[in-house]
């Protein structure tokens, strides 16, 4: 993990790879949790059996699990410190180039795209960061997620 002492530290970084995060397991029990909480049951997804006579030979994990893993990744690959709150405000652009078997491992990589200032929120000083998260599975060249997202926070 990465950690920075403010968000001036990282002015310095726009335009670079920051930090990459650990590997994360996708396996079939995370894949039904996703399919359960979001009520996609697709069984490209969630039938073993059956997908292992579809095009991937093997579940694949649904492309918004996937991209619902980017807080984990941020936690695991970087740490701001002196920071009272972040928030997702948005996702500018998001693309599933290459699938997520079951039993694959990703893990994150952050590339710092801009920081601007905006206006404080109870008094505390705000800025918006937009990140570039490629996501990479174990042994692949191809990314399994590219996703540009911002992030708001507050603090020094």
């Amino acid at each position: 993990m990465r950690e920075f002492d403010s968000i001036k530290e990282l002015h310095s970084l726009i335009g670079q790879d920051v930090a990459d995060s650990d590997w994360v397991l996708i396996d079939q029990a995370r894949i039904n949790t996703f399919a359960d909480a979001t009520g996609d049951h697709q069984w490209i997804h969630v039938d073993p059996e059956r997908a292992a006579r579809g095009p991937f030979g093997t579940p694949i994990a649904h492309g918004f699990l996937t991209l619902s893993l980017l807080p984990l990744l941020t936690q695991q690959a970087f740490l701001i410190r002196n920071t009272q709150l972040g928030v997702n405000y948005g996702v500018n652009k998001v693309r599933f180039p290459a699938p997520v078997p079951v039993g694959s491992r990703i893990m994150g990589r952050f590339k710092l795209l801009s920081i601007d200032d905006i206006d404080p929120v109870m008094g505390v000083p705000g800025a918006q960061l937009v990140w570039q998260a490629t996501m990479i599975r174990e042994g692949f060249d191809k990314p399994v997620c590219v996703a540009e997202t911002v992030v708001r926070r507050y603090g020094s």
